[in-house]
C-alpha cells in the first residue's frame, strides 16, 4: 500500500497524455503508470492467499469481496493499457476511459457493500437477510460487467464521452442498448438492498453477539452494543485469545 501512495504521485499525468507535453515526460509517467501495477499486484495476491488459507463461507459480505477482485482486477489490466502513450492517445476520452474508471470505482463499492452485509447486525442487532443479500450481489455484479464491459468495445470504435447522443449511422445503438439494460439492472439490485435493509430493521431476525465466529473485538460485545460498549472488559491475551479463552 505504501509503494503504491508512494508511485501514485507520479502517475497523474496519464490523464494528459493527448496534450502537448515533452516526450521524455509522457515516458516517466509511462513507466510509473505501468510500474504501479506491480504493488498492486501483490496486494491483490496477499487477499487471494488471505482466502486461501482461511475457512471461506459463500455469505453475501463474502461474496461481494470476491465480486471485488474480479471486477478491481479487470479494471486494473485496462489501466495498464491505457498507460501506453500510443494507445492513450487513441482511447483518449471515449467510452474506453469510461468503461475503465467505472470499473476500478465500482469496484470499491463492492466491499463497501460486503461490510454493510457484515457489520449490519452489530450496528442494529439485525440479521439481513441472505436471500435477498444473495440477489442484492447477484443483481449488482450482472449490472456492473452489462453496463460498462460493452463501453470497452464503443470506446476502441470511436464513441465519444459527453455527447448525448449519436447518429443511426455510427453503429453504436445496440452496446449502448445492453450497456443501458445493464444499468437498469444496478438499479434494481441497489433496490434490493434498501427492502433488505427497510425488512430487516423492521422483522429481521436477532442478530447474536457474534453471528460470523469472528476474533476482533467488536465481537466480543452484544448487538447492538450498550452504550458503554462492554458488559465485561474483554481479556486479551494473545491474537486470538477473545475467543479461546
Amino acid at each position: 500500500m505504501i509503494a503504491t501512495a508512494f508511485l501514485g504521485f507520479g502517475v497523474w499525468v496519464h490523464h494528459m497524455f493527448a496534450t502537448n507535453l515533452p516526450e521524455l515526460g509522457k515516458s516517466f509517467f509511462t513507466a510509473t503508470s505501468m510500474l504501479i501495477a506491480v504493488p498492486t499486484a501483490v496486494q491483490i495476491f496477499c487477499w487471494i492467499a488471505t482466502i486461501w488459507l482461511g475457512v471461506p463461507r459463500f455469505r453475501t459480505a463474502f461474496l461481494f469481496v470476491l465480486g471485488f477482485v474480479v471486477v478491481f482486477v479487470t479494471g486494473g489490466l485496462s489501466g495498464v493499457m491505457i498507460a501506453s502513450v500510443p494507445f492513450d492517445t487513441q482511447v483518449h476520452d471515449t467510452y474506453f476511459v469510461v468503461a475503465h474508471f467505472h470499473y476500478v470505482l465500482l469496484g470499491a463499492l463492492f466491499p463497501f457493500f460486503g461490510a454493510l452485509y457484515y457489520w449490519f447486525p452489530k450496528l442494529t442487532g439485525r440479521m439481513l437477510s441472505e436471500r435477498l443479500g444473495k440477489w442484492n450481489f447477484t443483481l449488482f455484479f450482472v449490472g456492473v460487467n452489462v453496463t460498462f464491459f460493452p463501453m470497452h468495445f464503443l470506446g476502441f470504435d470511436g464513441m465519444p464521452r459527453r455527447v448525448y447522443t449519436y447518429i443511426a449511422e455510427t453503429g453504436w445503438g445496440r452496446l449502448n442498448l445492453i450497456a443501458s439494460i445493464g444499468a437498469v439492472i444496478l438499479v434494481s439490485s441497489v433496490l434490493v438492498l434498501l427492502v433488505n435493509i427497510v425488512r430487516s430493521l423492521r422483522r429481521g431476525d436477532r442478530a447474536p453477539d457474534n453471528p460470523w465466529e469472528a476474533e476482533t473485538l467488536e465481537w466480543a460485545t452484544a448487538s447492538p452494543p450498550p452504550c458503554y460498549s462492554f458488559v465485561h472488559i474483554p481479556v486479551v491475551e494473545g491474537r486470538s485469545a477473545v475467543w479461546d479463552r
